[in-house]
């Protein structure tokens, strides 16, 4: 983590007053790295927690405003017009999150969904399961995975180190905010629905975790996760 960041996480750390069980256990230094809250099975109910232990998020480069959508609704008054926004924020290195956000204003909104993403961030497992590879190296998914959200079904499998992101764009932003550089895809349904899309993804990310893995596959696979570690074996 750079200076600049450490130094923002100090300011952010000095002036919040946290409201849960975790945010008193981050603001007393407690927990002090973001895969102990995941470890311990802690739910974020406050973005100023990923400020602290993750703000690296909060660069632009790690921000990214997939779909803003004008929204109309009739009440009694007359029409009541707000904006829906559709954020995604990651520190391309194992942590993404995905959030929606209304307000009045665009700018209200975008905020809100930056907020509402860094609360669902989660942690992705990352390795090389591409037979065509065997690079060891976290760059892709370890294995596939699937992932639904409406109509919408999207797979992903992993890819050899060169390839890319063989997915859509909403895809690639949200892959590359988790740190994945390489990945076949397979997408079903009415994918030009952003939304779903975008969720349907950040499912199949989350998946990675429901995979029981053994320790021989760590090894095989070079499966990180979180944030890349050093690995203890020779390449």
């Amino acid at each position: 983590m750079s200076q600049n960041w450490k130094d923002y996480a100090q300011r952010v750390l000095e002036e919040w007053q946290p409201r849960t069980k975790l945010g008193m256990l981050v603001k007393e230094g407690q927990i002090t790295d973001i895969s102990e809250v995941f470890r311990k099975g802690y739910q974020i109910k406050e973005p100023e927690i990923v400020d602290i232990l993750l703000p690296e998020v909060n660069s632009r480069e790690n921000q990214e405003i997939l779909d803003i959508t004008l929204t109309v609704r009739m009440t009694d008054s007359g029409r009541r017009v707000r904006f829906r926004v559709l954020a995604a924020v990651g520190n391309r290195d194992g942590y993404v999150g995905l959030g929606i956000g209304h307000g009045r204003e665009t700018g209200i909104a975008i905020r809100k969904a930056l907020s509402y993403a860094k609360m669902n961030i989660i942690e992705v497992k990352r390795g090389c399961g591409s037979w065509e590879c065997r690079c060891r190296r976290p760059h892709s998914v370890p294995f596939a995975v699937e992932g639904k959200s409406g109509s919408v079904k999207v797979k992903l499998m992993p890819g050899p180190r060169g390839l890319g992101l063989v997915i859509g764009d909403v895809g690639k932003k949200i892959l590359s905010l988790a740190g994945i550089k390489d990945a076949w895809s397979q997408t079903f349904g009415e994918t030009r629905t952003t939304v779903n899309f975008a969720k349907a993804v950040f499912d199949a990310l989350y998946n990675t975790n429901k995979v029981a893995i053994q320790p021989e596959m760590i090894k095989r696979y070079g499966i990180t996760i979180g944030r890349e570690m050093p690995q203890s074996f020779d390449l």
